[in-house]
Formats: structure tokens, C-alpha cells, sequence
């Protein structure tokens, strides 16, 4: 049974990715920005305890899954359950043009006018991806991909993550 992660940056296509795996292939999807996120203003982040609850609930009830996300503290309390990662590591203005193009995301933001109005946000939040150091970082995420000991795969540009999806079809 595929047990996968797909992890990356913001706007890298991780969502998109899953949602196509997730019905071609009849995996249960979990969006880790879902749990990730307490709902109050300003943001805060959900305790981890309460997070690893809800991951491992849903591991828990399904056999074949796809966990997508950019939080590596929430990849690594499921890197032991999966059985394959995919880091998709695209280069950081095909990330900038993703999210410009993206589509409303109703399961975080109430309207597309709420989401456009965090644009400026993301992109300058995407542009910094090599430069932080926390859970949602590059170099987070880098780290998570050595360590994994199972099957992975890192992608880094559209032609691999466009690949990828052909030849699932």
C-alpha cells in the first residue's frame, strides 16, 4: 500500500499533486495546513501533540494515503508510517507564478478576495524559503528528505513535476 509524503515549498504544487494521487490511485488525502493552524487572529500554530492526534487518527483509518505539507515538524511524526516522500523543490519563481495563478482555496480562506489579499504575503513568504531556518524552510525540508530511508524522489522544475503526473495517466 503507498504510504507517501509530499512536501515543498509554498505554492510548489504539493496540493495539486496530491489531489491528482489521491484520485487516481484512491489514496486518502490529508492537507496538513488543515490541522497545522489554530482558527484565531493572529495565526498560531495548533500544539503538536494535538496535531499527531489528528495524523495519527487518520493513518490510523486508512491503508493507502497521501500527506502533503511544508511543516516538517508535522512530516517527521509521520516519516515512520510512510513508505515514500516527494520533495518538490521547484525554483522559486515558478513557486511566485503558482501561487499568482492559484485557484480560491476554499478550506482556507472564506473568499478569493480574502486569499488575494494575502498575496503580497506569500510570495514575499515564498521568495524567503532558502533563507529561514524553521519548520518551513528550505533547509528543513532538505534535511527531512536526506534522512528519510525509504523510497524518494525530489523534483526540480515543472518538466519533472509535469513528468511525474504523465506518466501516472
Amino acid at each position: 500500500m503507498r504510504k507517501l509524503i509530499i512536501f515543498g515549498n509554498s505554492a510548489s504544487g504539493k496540493s495539486t499533486l496530491a489531489k491528482y494521487l489521491s484520485n487516481k490511485e484512491n489514496l486518502a488525502h490529508l492537507d496538513l495546513d488543515t490541522l497545522a493552524w489554530l482558527d484565531r487572529l493572529p495565526p498560531q500554530r495548533t500544539p503538536l501533540n494535538e496535531c499527531k492526534i489528528k495524523i495519527d487518527s487518520f493513518i490510523m483509518q486508512h491503508n493507502a494515503w497521501v500527506i502533503e505539507g511544508c511543516y516538517s515538524d508535522l512530516l517527521a511524526l509521520v516519516a515512520s508510517a510512510a513508505n515514500e516522500v516527494i520533495f518538490i523543490n521547484l525554483d522559486i519563481e515558478a513557486c511566485v507564478e503558482n501561487a499568482k495563478q492559484r485557484p480560491w482555496e476554499a478550506h482556507k480562506y472564506a473568499s478569493k478576495t480574502a486569499q488575494d489579499k494575502n498575496l503580497a504575503m506569500l510570495i514575499n513568504w515564498i521568495r524567503d524559503y532558502k533563507t529561514r531556518v524553521d519548520e518551513f524552510s528550505f533547509h528543513a525540508h532538505q534535511k527531512f528528505y536526506e534522512n528519510f530511508s525509504g523510497k524518494k524522489v525530489q523534483y526540480v522544475d515543472r518538466v519533472d513535476f509535469n513528468s511525474l503526473r504523465n506518466q501516472s495517466e
